[in-house]
């Protein structure tokens, strides 16, 4: 599995605690130093921060006040980590788990950005890109999610191939489909 696929099986096993076997293995030290890659430090620093047990279960290291969950569940050596809101969450559990999206609007951050993706197919395992799956790599980006962001979301670019550097419909079409943002 790559990128937004662990990240949702890494959301989905805050609820459901059962082995993550593809995530980056981390001291708790090492990972809070990364996840300060990837939002700005006063969402890092009371958000709930999870890492991976030796037992391939996710933990929760530490205990947040700010309704944020930060973690990096990419599968790469440097890893993809994020900080999402609770709305968020609960949008990337549905994705994972092939439910219907919620409504409430969420807001995710991948400062240090993101290995690519198929743009087109939310399920898409892929680890690189094919003829087909419109394989796209955002960098460093902000992501907003939930169906409330639909009329937001009508107004920038549904393409398959879509440009990264501008914002973009991710996976449109899809009940999925939310806006990326790119900052650099």
């Amino acid at each position: 599995m790559k990128g937004r696929l662990a990240l949702a099986l890494a959301i989905s096993l805050m609820a459901t605690p059962v082995a993550f076997a593809h995530g980056v293995m981390r001291s708790d030290d090492e990972l809070i130093k990364v996840l300060k890659t990837a939002a700005p430090a006063t969402i890092v620093e009371h958000a709930t921060i999870m890492n991976m047990a030796e037992d391939g279960k996710m933990k929760v290291i530490q205990q947040g006040t700010n309704g944020w969950t930060c973690m990096d569940p990419g599968t790469h050596g440097e890893g993809e980590p994020m900080c999402a809101d609770e709305a968020a969450m609960a949008w990337a559990d549905a994705w994972q788990n092939k439910k219907p999206p919620p409504a409430a609007l969420g807001f995710m951050y991948m400062l240090k950005g993101d290995s690519g993706v198929s743009n087109t197919d939310p399920y898409d395992e892929s680890s690189a890109a094919t003829p087909t799956n419109n394989w796209i790599q955002t960098g460093p980006h902000v992501m907003i999610v939930g169906t409330d962001a639909r009329g937001m979301i009508d107004k920038y670019p549904k393409d398959a191939k879509a440009d990264a550097s501008r914002p973009y419909v991710m996976w449109p079409g899809t009940p999925y489909e939310h806006l990326m943002l790119p900052v650099k």
